[in-house]
């Protein structure tokens, strides 16, 4: 829909994290600081890729900063909310949204300020170790950090689970959101299968399965990396990607979506800040590639 640059929204809540560790929180700032160093390698609107051996540009409007959304650390509701309100602004603006968070109940909200400031359909690019399909429990209610998906394929009419993919799924989860998936037709690349097929193939895959869809979000929960590259997370589940292929597969489809979205970095459990500054370099390669055609 020809957005130029990137937005930085901050969200500093993790009022949604029923399960796990709390502390995401403090990611904002924390992600912040990494990336103050790396906007010091910009030299006359330009930035070498030692990665492809090419400069590319970077301008003061290729990645701007405007900011926390005030949340209500009490109401979920109202600090969801919130965020919709301003990715939506962001995006009528005429410039990509990158919500900073914060827990993965943001997933919702911001897919939804996308939906609301477009029009046709909209698909999601959802990388994380969980399904996030969760319909409602007792302990979780209906829009913890569990249930961004399901709500995007139940709130938002226009919002497409059949050109939406999943990446970085793992290990184990519930038999009624795998059935779930199946019956809406989610496209999952799991971690297993990233690791055998590689990045390039994986791509090919995700980019076939929103190809159906007028506008994409991605969104990418820490938790989709294993923990030995991304110690600092909500949740720990092995055998997850690399850093390597983090960083590959956010710069490749970089230009084909319309908003990202980080989530679930905590400092509280994070180790040097190992994980907030591979955070910070995911949004970093989120902006530079954006304007750019990216290589697989």
């Amino acid at each position: 829909m020809g957005l130029s640059g990137c937005e930085i929204i901050g969200v500093p809540f993790d009022g949604g994290a029923t399960l796990g560790w709390p502390g995401a929180r403090y990611a904002p700032a924390r992600v912040r600081a990494n990336l103050d160093w790396m906007r010091m390698r910009v030299q006359d609107d330009s930035i070498w890729s030692a990665d492809e051996d090419r400069f590319l540009p970077f301008t003061e409007t290729t990645l701007v900063d405007t900011g926390d959304v005030e949340v209500v650390a009490h109401d979920l509701i109202e600090t969801t909310r919130r965020v919709s309100d301003a990715v939506t602004s962001v995006v009528k603006a005429g410039r990509k949204p990158i919500v900073l968070g914060g827990e993965d109940s943001l997933l919702f909200p911001a897919v939804r300020g996308l939906h609301d400031a477009v029009s046709g359909s909209v698909a999601l690019i959802h990388f994380d170790a969980h399904l996030d399909l969760m319909d409602e429990n007792e302990t979780q209610g209906r829009f913890s950090h569990s249930s961004g998906v399901r709500r995007c394929s139940d709130q938002l009419p226009r919002f497409q689970t059949g050109s939406s993919v999943q990446v970085g799924v793992r290990n184990f989860n519930f038999p009624s959101s795998r059935r779930f998936a199946d019956d809406a037709g989610i496209t999952q690349v799991t971690a297993a299968a990233l690791h055998r097929i590689g990045v390039s193939e994986s791509l090919q895959r995700i980019r076939s399965a929103v190809e159906g869809a007028d506008h994409v979000f991605l969104s990418f929960d820490i938790d989709a990396i294993d923990p030995a590259h991304a110690p600092g997370a909500g949740a720990h589940e092995p055998g997850g990607l690399t850093s390597r292929q983090a960083i590959d597969c956010v710069a490749a489809l970089a230009p084909l979506v319309d908003g990202f979205a980080v989530t679930e970095v905590n400092p509280m459990t994070d180790h040097k800040d190992l994980t907030s500054t591979l955070a910070a370099y995911l949004i970093f390669n989120f902006a530079v590639f954006s304007g750019a055609d990216a290589q697989a």
